[in-house]
C-alpha cells in the first residue's frame, strides 16, 4: 500500500514545478517574437473653454511577429499615429505603418518598412478550443518594463454578434493574468506556444492590474487580419447617430465624425480634416471641428454593419489605380473629396 500511495503523492508535489518548467521553456521559444510598439500622435489639450492646443504625445503598446515583416497588435494602440516604431528584444528598432485595423474587434496589422533579419514568428492557435480553467500566459511591455510575462487562467468569454458582418463583431477571452498599460496588443499564449488572444483591455476600479483582463480571440484576428486584409484609410472615426446626429445637425440619420487623421494616409492625402477641440458629451470625450463623413463612394453611411460590408467589398479590391470619393459635411456645407 505504501508503494501504491507514493506515486500519486510525488505527482501532486512535483506537478506545479513541471508545469512552471514547461511555461519557462515555451517562453524562451516564443518571447523573441514579441515586440514593443512606440507611437507619436496628435493630442488635444484644452486649457479653457476658448483655448486648446494640439501637441504630440507618445504611446506604448506590445505586439508580435506573424511574418518577417508583419506585426499584430491592438487597434487602439495605433489609432492614428504620426510616427510608428517597433522595437525588438535585442534592441533593434524598425519604422512601421498601419496596414489594417478593426476598431470594434480591437485588432490591427502593421507592416515594417523592411524585413526583420532572422525573424522569430509565432502562429495563431484555435481560440474556439479554449475552455474556462485552462492556463494561459501573456508577454508584453507593461508600464515600459520590457518583455515580461504574467500567467493566469481563462475565466470567461465575451462575444457580441451585431450582424452577419465580421467587421463589427467582437470575441474576447477573459483572463485573470496580470495586464497593465503597455500590455495592449501583446500575445496571449496557450501551453502549446500558440497565440490564442491579443491583449485588448482591462476592467478595473483602480486602473491597475487588479481587474478583469480581456484579449481579442485569435480566430477573429486571423479571419480579419490575415484573410480579408481591408486596407487602413488612416483616420480615427466616431459613429454619430440618434441624439448625437441631431446635435451635429446631420442631413441624414448617421455619420462618422473624424477625430484624427494621418497626413500620409489615404484619407490624409484626400484632404480630410481632423478635429481640433476636445469636448465631453455625457461620459464620452470627443474631438470636435473635424469633417463628418456622410457617404463613401455614393454609399450613404447608415449603420456600421451595412456600411462596413459594402466598404470592405470595395476595399478588398482596392489597388493604387482605384479612384473613389467621400461625401463630407464641413462647417455646415456638403463637399465631395476625391482620391488622388
Amino acid at each position: 500500500m505504501k508503494k501504491t500511495l507514493l506515486l500519486p503523492i510525488l505527482l501532486i508535489l512535483f506537478s506545479p514545478t513541471i508545469q512552471a518548467q514547461d511555461i519557462s521553456n515555451i517562453y524562451e521559444k516564443v518571447s523573441p517574437a514579441v515586440v514593443a510598439i512606440f507611437t507619436e500622435e496628435n493630442t488635444i489639450i484644452t486649457e479653457s473653454s476658448n483655448n486648446s492646443q494640439t501637441v504630440t504625445s507618445g504611446g506604448l503598446g506590445s505586439g508580435f511577429m506573424v511574418s518577417d515583416q508583419l506585426v499584430v497588435t491592438a487597434a487602439h494602440v495605433v489609432k492614428a499615429p504620426k510616427r510608428l516604431m517597433v522595437q525588438f528584444a535585442d534592441g533593434e528598432v524598425i519604422p512601421a505603418k498601419v496596414v489594417s485595423s478593426y476598431k470594434t474587434a480591437d485588432i490591427a496589422l502593421i507592416g515594417l518598412t523592411r524585413k526583420r533579419a532572422n525573424a522569430v514568428t509565432v502562429k495563431f492557435g484555435d481560440s474556439d478550443k479554449m475552455k474556462i480553467g485552462q492556463q494561459v500566459f501573456v508577454i508584453g511591455v507593461p508600464l515600459g518594463v520590457g518583455f515580461s510575462m504574467s500567467s493566469g487562467y481563462v475565466s470567461g468569454f465575451r462575444r457580441e454578434t451585431l450582424g452577419k458582418n465580421p467587421f463589427t463583431n467582437t470575441d474576447f477571452i477573459q483572463t485573470d493574468a496580470a495586464i497593465n498599460q503597455g500590455n495592449s496588443g501583446g500575445p496571449m499564449f496557450n501551453l502549446n506556444g500558440e497565440v490564442v488572444g491579443i491583449v485588448s483591455h482591462i476592467t478595473s476600479k483602480t486602473g491597475g492590474s487588479d481587474g478583469i483582463g480581456f484579449a481579442s480571440s485569435s480566430n477573429l484576428a486571423a479571419k480579419l487580419l490575415l484573410n480579408n486584409k481591408m486596407p487602413w484609410f488612416g483616420a480615427d472615426l466616431y459613429s454619430l447617430s440618434g441624439k448625437e446626429a441631431k446635435i451635429f445637425n446631420l442631413p441624414q440619420p448617421n455619420g462618422l465624425l473624424v477625430q484624427r487623421v494621418v497626413v500620409s494616409s489615404i484619407f490624409g492625402r484626400m484632404g480630410i480634416r481632423e478635429g481640433d477641440t476636445e469636448v465631453s458629451i455625457g461620459k464620452q470625450k470627443l474631438i470636435m471641428g473635424g469633417d463628418i463623413i456622410l457617404a463613401f463612394n455614393g454609399i450613404e453611411y447608415n449603420t456600421v454593419d451595412e456600411t462596413l460590408v459594402k466598404i470592405a467589398e470595395f476595399a478588398n479590391n482596392l489597388d493604387k489605380d482605384t479612384k473613389f470619393e467621400i461625401t463630407i459635411l464641413r462647417e455646415g456645407k456638403i463637399k465631395i473629396l476625391k482620391s488622388k
